[in-house]
C-alpha cells in the first residue's frame, strides 16, 4: 500500500498521479501531489515503478500501515535505501539491470542437471 511520497525528493511531475490505476492520489497546483484515497490503493507498486526520482515508498501491504512503523518512518526508509526499491528490482531507471538479468537459477539448475538426468533448461 503507497505509504509515502517523498517532500525531500519529489519533483511534482505528476507521474503517480497518471499511473495509477484506482485513482490514489491528487495532483496539486504548484506542490507535490498527495495520498488522497490511500484505501483504494491496491499495491500494484506502479507509481513507484514510474516515478522517476525515487520519491514515493509502497509497502508490501494490503492495508495502511500503523502509524510509527518502518513503513511510516521516512528517515529511517531513507537511510535503508527503500525508497525506489522497486524500481532497482524490476531495473528500471538509468544504469539497473533487470532483476531477471541478476537472478542465478540458471546456474543452479546447470549444476544439478548432470544429478538428474540432463539438461534442465532445454
Amino acid at each position: 500500500m503507497i505509504e509515502i511520497i517523498s517532500a525531500v525528493n519529489c519533483i511534482d511531475c505528476d507521474k503517480c498521479v497518471e499511473v495509477c490505476p484506482t485513482n490514489v492520489f491528487d495532483a496539486v497546483p504548484g506542490g507535490h501531489p498527495v495520498i488522497a484515497r490511500q484505501a483504494d490503493c491496491q499495491t500494484c507498486f506502479m507509481c513507484e515503478a514510474y516515478c522517476p526520482v525515487d520519491a514515493l515508498f509502497v509497502a508490501p501491504t494490503s492495508s495502511p500501515a500503523p502509524p510509527g512503523t518502518i513503513f511510516t518512518d521516512e528517515a529511517r526508509l531513507a537511510a535503508d535505501g527503500r525508497f525506489g526499491e522497486y524500481r532497482r528490482w524490476i531495473g528500471w531507471g538509468s544504469g539497473r539491470r533487470p532483476g531477471s538479468l541478476q537472478d542465478h537459477n540458471a546456474e543452479l539448475a546447470e549444476l544439478a542437471a548432470p544429478y538428474l538426468g540432463g539438461n534442465l533448461l532445454a
